[in-house]
């Protein structure tokens, strides 16, 4: 799954909805009953982007490709999931192999869709699923404890490796996640998560899930998950994950229409698209001509060379150098051959930081 983003959370939250709508496709089964997922859904879904449509605008090519980004819906979690609950462990492990976590919340109330734990409190859903992320890491971070151990005693790196474990399960035990450890960011910390990919390391994002009413005004549930993301310093995005179904299938001008009278500017989901973009590090960068206008998918901070790498490894073996446009004098200039006119191509070499939206044009020798 690798740069993928996790769909997570109880079930008859809207998990399953939301990634039919994420996708455009009926490709999950969505049902008023738990466990309707068992098998991770995977769907590839187009990242939104104006700046693509500006460009086909100058250029007007045959075809437009949009960067894409990896969605896994992931089976509803219960309460002792940790211990195999509900196929827990199975789920669990389709989470470790997801860098960003999107944990569905329900925020709404409606007796005709059942909730497994009796009542709406997304507080204690949040509880139930980060307790059960939290017991998970425990638990694979104890057995690596007992390996560490029988090292540590010859070898002081894996004794400093082995405390610093120790340090880290003592921080997990009080109901912590990972992420907040106050070393996490230090290489000990990469070293040891590096294979064991603990679950609570994961970014996450929350997704609240309202019905229409709460589109507009955020009710007593989407303000308490709100105060609690912003204690663990993460993102929480509203959506109304029915009304997201409905936009499928609409042209663009209808879908905007449509949350104009809804008073919402950009849908949920293109907020957690593009926000789940971000989280994994992922930025885009553009070619332009009469067959494409396409966004290629990069990491931040990726050097020219290893970006035309991503177009084909020839470009980045015989890499010679970068033809670079800045998307804003690109669309300002109407085109190349103007910005050139205008003195705003540059030509970079193998050093060059690509920027989020550089249009590029790569000279290469093989």
């Amino acid at each position: 799954m690798g740069l993928a983003i996790g769909l997570v959370g109880l079930p008859n939250v809207g998990k399953s909805t939301t990634f039919n709508a994420l996708t455009k496709a009926q490709n999950a089964e969505a049902a008023n009953y738990p466990f309707c997922t068992i098998e991770p859904n995977k769907a590839i879904v187009p990242v939104p982007d104006k700046r693509l449509n500006e460009l086909s605008k100058i250029v007007n090519p045959e075809r437009v490709q949009h960067s894409t980004l990896d969605f896994v819906d992931i089976a509803g979690l219960v309460k002792g999931a940790s211990k195999g609950e509900g196929l827990g462990n199975k789920f669990l492990s389709n989470i470790r192999e997801t860098e960003v976590i999107l944990q569905i919340v329900r925020c709404f109330e409606d007796d005709n869709i059942v909730h497994t734990e009796g009542t709406i409190d997304p507080m204690r859903d949040i509880d139930i699923i980060e307790n059960e992320l939290i017991l998970a890491d425990i638990e694979v971070l104890s057995n690596r404890i007992t390996r560490i151990a029988k090292q540590a005693k010859a070898d002081k790196g894996a004794k400093a490796l082995m405390d610093f474990a120790e340090q880290l399960m003592e921080f997990l035990a009080d109901g912590k996640l990972a992420r907040n450890f106050p070393e996490a960011n230090s290489e000990m910390f990469y070293e040891l998560n590096k294979d064991l990919r603990l679950l609570t390391s994961k970014e996450i994002m929350y997704g609240a899930n309202v019905d229409e009413d709460g589109l507009l005004e955020d009710n007593k549930y989407v303000q308490a998950v709100k105060e609690h993301a912003a204690s663990q310093n993460c993102e929480v995005i509203k959506l109304c994950a029915k009304i997201e179904e409905e936009l499928i299938g609409l042209s663009d001008e209808e879908a905007k229409e449509f949350l104009d009278d809804l008073g919402v500017e950009e849908s949920g989901l293109a907020q957690i698209i593009h926000k789940g973009f971000d989280k994994l590090g992922l930025m885009s960068y553009f070619t332009a001509g009469v067959k494409e206008v396409r966004a290629w998918t990069i990491r931040k901070n990726t050097t020219a060379p290893k970006a035309a790498a991503v177009i084909h490894n020839d470009f980045e073996k015989g890499f010679i150098r970068a033809e670079v446009i800045a998307y804003d004098d690109y669309v300002a200039c109407g085109g190349e051959a103007k910005a050139k006119e205008a003195g705003k191509m540059r030509l970079e070499g193998k050093e060059y930081i690509v920027n989020d939206g550089d249009v590029m044009h790569f000279r290469f020798n093989v």
